[in-house]
């Protein structure tokens, strides 16, 4: 089940929103809980229980973990009573400072309560989640590699993906990392926590949302606010026609030139190709995550922004601080920092920036030409972080070609999965010829145009910030609200004629 689908738009959702809201706000989380269940369920029912599984083995270990810092404590403010005691009896000892032990304990840093027990039990979260997510998505292509270098014989398991894996895997690592952190308030409730890491608006393809971004919800202090209703119904709108109506569109348009592949198309052609794809992934994801913001403001939470204007920086440096913000956030806080960011000197940030651009490619899949795009980013934005990175952010003009350029070559490595195809395909993008190539040459690209250069315009036009602004600014207007209202069922009558497509992360 896909939020652009009508099953969603005309069935679960209105239901399941029909109960939530009559439903008394301590109940909420219930039906929240099992509405997300029952989503993943239609959409993947044979991983329902090792989701199950996973939220309550980490709601085990993080509850452990909260335990023995609690016991910490408990010592600790013993040990300091005891000091007072015999400080009290010495006539010769100057008392001063505090005058409760609870004061001296709570002034301690978090390092004094921290153990090795802990520890354990945050490597053992890690060696579970992460094994889980390595076994499902990377075992066979590990298998396969292996087989083609040492010809063991090996054969993949064929295991299918479990919908969404990646993104609640995270989740789950960020939720026990905060509680190891000491992020997460005592004695969260395992009604919140599997609320939390199960809700159907971000479960399948984020944004990746961190418990102390929910938590204030999930206690129900607030009620359902009418105007984040109307927010929602807002972003929801907008999302279903950036899919609809411009990714499902414009995919056609790759789709066509993929068909005739590298060896039959000439530059320009390759190019177009490569746009059309940046256009598609763009407003692909971005289009899903507005409609996952939408969902979560209509039951009364706001979940995290995933995108900045991507697509109107002037650097890649730029432009991965404002794609899919919510992994980058993740990477940083708890892979690069933890590394030593880039205080260690610059072999120590080069190595750290290695490992985190090396890690994005392979979460986004398990093939080579993820491995190769995220080199690829990691040699760009360290040339940036080192040379010309400062000099293009003040550029007027040059910043946004060079992304016009770097932008579809990222995207070209991403999107072609065989390696062979992909070196075929962008080595067209460079004039290079190909062996026994058949160009169909300026007449395809010419037709391609005829088709589709009003379609370009709109995707381009919409990259901009100005129509997101506009919409922030004016979505209560009449006249703009009469405008969302035909944007969603223009969208909804071109998602029955097609069917629905998935989203493009739904395979991450």
């Amino acid at each position: 089940m896909v939020f652009s689908g009508l099953a969603f738009i005309f069935h679960f959702f209105p239901i399941f929103l029909i109960v939530y809201y009559i439903a008394k706000p301590k109940f909420r989380n219930i039906v929240l809980l099992l509405g997300s269940l029952v989503f993943y369920a239609l959409g993947n029912p044979v991983y329902v229980p090792l989701l199950v599984v996973s939220v309550l083995i980490n709601y085990l270990i993080a509850n452990r973990i909260q335990k023995i810092y609690a016991l910490k404590r408990e010592e600790a403010k013993g040990s300091d009573e005891q000091e007072e005691e015999e400080e009290a009896d010495d006539p010769d000892i100057e008392i001063i400072g505090f005058d409760k032990a609870d004061e001296i304990v709570s002034s301690l840093p978090k390092e004094r309560v921290h153990s090795s027990a802990a520890t354990i039990w945050l490597v053992a979260a890690l060696i579970y989640d992460l094994g889980i997510l390595c076994i499902f998505k990377y075992l066979d292509f590990i298998l396969e590699a292996t087989d083609s270098i040492f010809k063991t014989g090996a054969t993949g398991l064929g295991l299918a993906l479990p919908l969404g894996i990646s993104f609640y895997t995270f989740q789950l690592i960020s939720f026990m990392v905060d509680v190891y952190r000491e992020e997460v308030p005592n004695g969260f409730s395992f009604m919140h926590f599997a609320t939390y890491a199960t809700m159907f608006p971000q479960i399948t393809s984020g944004p990746i949302t961190r418990f102390g971004e929910v938590s204030e919800t999930l206690s129900r202090k607030k009620g359902v606010n009418p105007k984040m209703l109307e927010k929602g119904i807002t972003y929801f709108s907008l999302g279903l026609g950036y899919k609809v109506l411009l990714a499902d569109k414009i995919a056609a348009l790759w789709n066509d030139i993929w068909r005739v592949g590298a060896y039959g198309i000439d530059v320009g052609t390759a190019w177009l190709g490569a746009w059309g794809y940046s256009m598609e992934i763009y407003f692909d994801f971005f289009g899903y995550s507005l409609m996952a913001m939408g969902v979560g403001m209509m039951l009364g939470f706001n979940i995290p922004v995933n995108f900045t204007e991507p697509y109107s920086v002037k650097t890649m440096t730029s432009f991965w601080r404002n794609w899919h913000v919510t992994l980058g956030r993740w990477f940083k806080d708890y892979l690069y920092i933890p590394l030593g960011g880039n205080r260690c000197g610059k072999v120590r940030m080069l190595f750290n920036m290695l490992v985190v651009w090396l890690l994005t490619g392979i979460w986004h899949g398990a093939g080579y030409n993820f491995i190769i795009w995220g080199l690829f980013l990691f040699v760009i934005l360290l040339i940036e972080k080192l040379t010309y990175g400062k000099w293009m952010e003040n550029t007027r003009v040059i910043g946004h070609i060079y992304m016009i350029i770097l932008i579809p070559i990222s995207w070209t490595i991403f999107n072609i999965t065989d390696v062979t195809q992909l070196s075929e395909y962008l080595l067209r993008m460079i004039g290079v010829p190909l062996e026994g190539m058949v160009v169909y040459g300026f007449n395809m690209l010419w037709e391609l145009i005829q088709t589709y250069w009003w379609l370009l315009l709109l995707c381009i036009l919409f990259c901009t910030p100005y129509p997101m602004r506009f919409f922030k600014r004016y979505y209560k207007n009449f006249l703009v609200k009469l405008l969302i209202l035909a944007i969603f069922w223009y969208s909804v009558y071109q998602a029955a004629l097609s069917g629905g497509n998935p989203f493009i992360y739904f395979q991450f």
